[in-house]
């Protein structure tokens, strides 16, 4: 035996249950509490739906209105939401410890469009060779950027060596 379809949205008509409700007509304009019965006939007389607005309310409150209309601009309204929502993504510099100065202001450069675009930096730090007896150097390399973007970007996870690299996180402010 199956159960029924699960229904998104407000409840409609014969699908509300309470034997009182507080309407409001089409006009927005508050008609006070009335039974179900009386709410439904005065939306019929309307040629509208009666739509259950505030369910959790005592009594719930219903509303005449064109349903049609009220779900397309409750879709627009999600639609508007989602197109403003912004995905914080993970964007990563790769630098060795004797980076020159010409190559540093690029990835600077770089690290400053993705703070600018909202996004967070991975900063990571590769030794190779002899240069893993020198981690001071790599550490004053990753205090000089957390200097550089100290107005910008916050530090989210310090800097740790992790195997042969070390890494650290800046979030922007």
């Amino acid at each position: 035996m199956q159960a029924p379809p699960v229904k998104d949205g407000p409840r409609t008509n014969q699908e509300i249950r309470a034997p009182r409700v507080l309407l409001i007509d089409q006009n927005g304009e508050k008609q006070g509490v009335m039974p179900l019965s009386a709410a439904q006939e005065a939306a019929e007389e309307a040629g509208m739906v009666l739509v259950e607005i505030v369910a959790t309310a005592d009594p719930p409150v219903c509303k005449i209105l064109d349903y049609g209309k009220f779900r397309f601009q409750e879709q627009k309204k999600k639609a508007e939401a989602r197109k403003r929502q912004k995905v914080v993504e993970l964007k990563e510099i790769k630098l060795r410890p004797n980076i020159d100065t010409h190559d540093y202001d690029v990835k600077a450069k770089a690290m400053h469009r993705f703070f600018d675009e909202g996004d967070k930096v991975k900063v990571t730090l590769r030794f190779r060779g002899r240069e893993m007896a020198h981690p001071e150097l790599g550490i004053k390399l990753l205090n000089k950027v957390q200097a550089d973007f100290e107005e910008v970007a916050k530090v989210e996870y310090a800097p740790r060596m992790e195997g042969r690299q070390m890494i650290m996180i800046l979030a922007p402010k």
